[in-house]
């Protein structure tokens, strides 16, 4: 399995006192979705492992917009910390 070298880097810079937060929480399912990701990459069949894949975008997908209801400005930085796209919303 090929690790992200930056994953690692986020999950330290966060307080571990604070792993309810959403922020938290987005970061966490972030370095799984990536993890599961570059595993997917070398093993095509693991229809269980994109499984739990979509699973854990839609929950990434729901505090995301969850996070931009409530304050944008945190929404926004944290989204262009983690270098993703901006969610749809409804």
């Amino acid at each position: 399995m090929i690790k992200n070298p930056f994953s690692g880097i986020i999950l330290k810079e966060e307080n571990k006192d604070n792993r309810g937060s959403a922020e938290f929480q987005v970061v966490s399912f972030t370095n799984r979705i990536r993890r599961l990701t570059s595993h997917l990459e070398l093993h095509k069949k693991d229809y269980l492992s994109q499984r739990g894949l979509r699973k854990i975008l839609g929950k990434r997908q729901r505090l995301l917009a969850y996070l931009s209801k409530k304050n944008r400005v945190r929404y926004k930085e944290l989204i262009g910390r983690l270098d993703i796209r901006e969610t749809k919303i409804r």
